[in-house]
């Protein structure tokens, strides 16, 4: 009997092994955090980064779960031999390995080439979406790296139709080995109006209150909103929650558009608690794929302004999409604003039809019934992961 199968039938919790290239604040990371408190004691995971201070996202882990970040083998840098063959005698040690995006692919790689000798665990693999190096287009090199590394994964998990297509065209997948399975939330702890008070820095002057929340990254182009507002800004009060690289350039570009009160508090936790804050939504992406932003935005009730990236005109009300504008059309953009800032009988209309679709379609519990057959079908072990 090997030592998985022994570790297989002794009592106790799953032992998974995660790989990711970074576990800071954003929706793949939100998403994870929701999984694992959900499966609480009966799961301990061991998270490999490829980036090991990038973690913030482990507050977020109730008391309960076992979780633990490992400082080596490295799961970055070129890929030799040397490193690989340390990452697939790490993998051994568990009973499922779960990769997440290009960060992780050496990892995956790992896994491909020493399945068989070395009999691994099961390995799933995840893709959320792009940097702006591929928002537009894939890099030929790194598809068929892809393409070469995937050949041993058990199952890739994807949230939208875009990824789906983009597996099967570009990185050559089955259509059985691909999983698209949504990003779900808990709706229900959505609903409701909350103060502006829960936005620290956010005081109510009687204008609309536009608000987004996002990773402060080049692909969010959250330059593009702050160009669609500025004109507005006699009706519109702008927020924009989130952390990241680009915070002093958005403001820089809002005073240089005259736009001197943005609400800027930084990566604020529970989304439910502040969302029904706002009373307008909008996404300026250059790329998404399945946002979680949305999601939340849609459970609070809220309507929608966004770029037309990824699936995000499937995912809100019939109402909604005529909201949804191409990303190259600034002036769709601020005229879609407008339209909602001027008419809050629309508004509440449309942010009514975005909840009912949330809470039929996005649910957490769909989510957690689809990854749970997913990753106990892995490892023949069903109820380990309900």
């Amino acid at each position: 009997m090997s030592r998985r199968q022994r570790r297989k039938r002794a009592d106790g919790p799953r032992r998974v092994l995660q790989m990711h290239g970074t576990f800071d604040l954003s929706g793949k990371e939100a998403r994870v955090v929701r999984l694992m408190n959900h499966w609480g004691d009966r799961v301990a995971h061991d998270l490999l980064l490829g980036d090991p201070a990038a973690r913030a996202a482990m507050a977020g882990l109730d008391a309960k779960v076992s979780a633990h970040i490992l400082e080596r083998p490295r799961l970055s840098g070129r890929p030799s031999m040397v490193r690989l063959l340390a990452l697939a005698r790490l993998m051994k040690r568990y009973d499922l390995i779960l990769s997440f995006n290009w960060g992780a692919m050496d990892g995956v790689m790992a896994h491909r080439l020493f399945h068989r000798l070395m009999r691994l665990p099961p390995l799933i693999h995840h893709e959320d979406g792009f940097d702006a190096d591929e928002a537009v287009a894939r890099n030929p090199m790194r598809n068929r790296y892809r393409q070469v590394a995937l050949g041993s994964a058990r199952a890739l998990v994807v949230p939208s139709n875009e990824l789906a297509h983009i597996a099967a065209v570009e990185w050559h997948q089955k259509a059985e080995k691909v999983h698209q399975i949504p990003n779900g939330i808990d709706v229900a702890s959505y609903a409701g109006r909350r103060p502006p008070s829960a936005i620290p820095g956010l005081e109510p002057d009687g204008r609309v209150i536009l608000g987004t929340l996002a990773g402060l990254r080049p692909v969010k182009n959250l330059r593009r909103m702050v160009h669609a507002v500025a004109p507005l800004k006699d009706r519109l009060r702008l927020v924009i929650v989130g952390d990241g690289e680009e915070r002093d350039v958005i403001l820089a570009e809002a005073a240089s558009l005259g736009l001197s009160d943005v609400v800027m508090p930084g990566f604020l936790p529970r989304p439910q608690d502040y969302v029904g804050a706002f009373d307008l939504f909008a996404l300026s992406s250059d790329s998404e794929q399945f946002p979680t932003a949305l999601v939340e935005a849609m459970a609070a009730g809220l309507p929608v302004v966004a770029t037309d990236v990824g699936d995000v005109s499937a995912m809100v009300s019939a109402s909604n999409r005529p909201y949804i504008v191409p990303p190259d059309g600034l002036s769709d953009f601020r005229a879609a604003l407008a339209e909602l800032a001027d008419d809050p009988t629309l508004r509440t209309r449309i942010g009514e039809a975005n909840r009912k679709r949330a809470m039929q379609c996005f649910d957490e519990k769909v989510m957690f019934g689809l990854y749970a057959r997913l990753y106990g079908e892995a490892i023949s072990e069903e109820l380990a992961f309900i």
